[in-house]
C-alpha cells in the first residue's frame, strides 16, 4: 500500500479529520449492505473507518428478532422506539450502531478474534485494519480456496471463536463466509451490528445454530465430512448446562436428550387420578 496514497475525504469522515482522530483517507475498501468501509491513516497507523449507512439506504433491516431486549438509555427512548416516531427511529438507529461498538469492545476484552476497536464518533466506527500476509487488507473467506486440511483447520479455529463469543454472552446472528476475514494470523470475525445477547434474546439459540450451520456448509465445499456435523447443537447444549469451556474439545456429534411427551398417557393418568379421588370420597363416611 503506497505510503502517500490518499483520496478526498467523504463528508462523513471530515469531522474525524477535524477532530484529529484520523489524518487522511487512503481509499474505499468495501461497500456493504449496512456500511461503507474506508482505509484511513492516523499518524503512522493504517486502520479502517466503518461509515454506517442511514436506515433508509440499508438493505439489511433491523428485524425484531435481533433488537429484542436491547437496552436503551431511558424509558422515553423505549417509548419513542416502540411508537416509531422520528426521535424513536433516531434512537433505534443509534442503538443499532452502538450494538456493534459494544460487542467489539466486549469481545476484544474476552480475547475473541475481532478487529480492535479504536473509537466511535458521529456514526463512524474506527478500528483495526485486518491484513493478510502481503500487508494488504485481508480477504473474506468467500474469496479464498482451501485445501481439505486448511478447511478443517479454519473451521475448527472459527468454532473456537464462536465458543469464546458465547462464553462472553454474545451470538453473532449473521455469521457466514462473507463476514469472516482471513488475516495473517488466522480468521477474524467482523460485522456485528446484529449481535444478540445470548441470555436475553429468545432467538439466540436459533441464531447460533444458523451461524454454525453456515460455517459447516461453507467449509463442507472443501471438506465434505463437515456437512453432517452438529457442532451448533453441541455448543448450545454445553452452554445451556453451564459447562461450556473456552478450550472444549468439540466432537461435532450430538444426541438430543429431549423426549416426546405422551400426551394421551398424561391425560389417562389425570383421568385415573380423578376417578380414584371420586371413589375415595364415596368411601369416606
Amino acid at each position: 500500500m503506497a505510503q502517500n496514497a490518499r483520496m478526498k475525504a467523504p463528508p462523513r469522515l471530515q469531522p474525524l479529520i477535524n477532530e484529529g482522530l484520523i489524518d487522511t483517507v487512503v481509499r474505499q475498501l468495501t461497500s456493504g449492505k449496512e456500511a461503507m468501509v474506508y482505509v484511513v491513516r492516523r499518524g503512522e497507523e493504517v486502520c479502517c473507518a466503518k461509515v454506517y449507512k442511514e436506515a433508509t439506504q440499508r438493505s439489511f433491516r433491523q428485524a425484531v428478532d435481533y433488537t429484542e431486549n436491547r437496552k436503551v438509555k431511558n424509558t422515553r427512548q423505549a417509548r419513542a422506539m416502540s411508537k416509531g416516531t422520528r426521535f424513536g427511529r433516531q434512537a433505534q438507529e443509534a442503538a443499532w450502531q452502538s450494538a456493534e461498538v459494544d460487542a467489539l469492545y466486549r469481545l476484544a476484552s474476552a480475547g475473541v478474534r475481532v478487529p480492535r476497536p479504536i473509537n466511535f464518533c458521529d456514526g463512524v466506527l474506527l478500528m483495526e485494519l485486518v491484513v493478510a500476509e502481503d500487508g494488504d487488507a485481508a480477504p473474506r473467506l468467500n474469496d479464498v480456496i482451501f485445501t481439505k486440511e486448511q478447511a478443517r483447520l479454519h473451521h475448527a479455529m472459527i468454532l473456537r471463536e464462536v465458543v469464546r463469543m458465547l462464553r462472553a454472552g454474545i451470538v453473532h446472528g449473521d455469521l457466514s463466509e462473507f463476514n469472516i476475514l482471513l488475516g495473517v494470523d488466522g480468521p477474524v470475525i467482523i460485522d456485528l451490528p446484529q449481535a444478540v445477547d445470548a441470555a436475553g434474546n429468545n432467538h439466540a439459540k436459533r441464531m447460533l445454530l444458523r451461524d454454525v450451520a453456515n460455517l459447516s456448509a461453507f467449509f463442507a465445499r472443501f471438506a465434505p465430512e463437515l456437512r453432517n456435523t452438529r457442532h451448533g447443537d453441541e455448543i448450545w447444549d454445553l452452554y445451556s448446562r453451564g459447562i461450556l469451556d473456552a478450550e472444549v474439545a468439540l466432537t461435532g456429534e450430538f444426541e438430543s436428550h429431549d423426549h416426546t411427551v405422551d400426551l394421551g398417557g398424561v391425560l389417562r393418568e389425570i383421568d385415573d387420578a380423578r376417578t380414584e379421588e371420586q371413589l375415595r370420597r364415596l368411601r369416606t363416611p
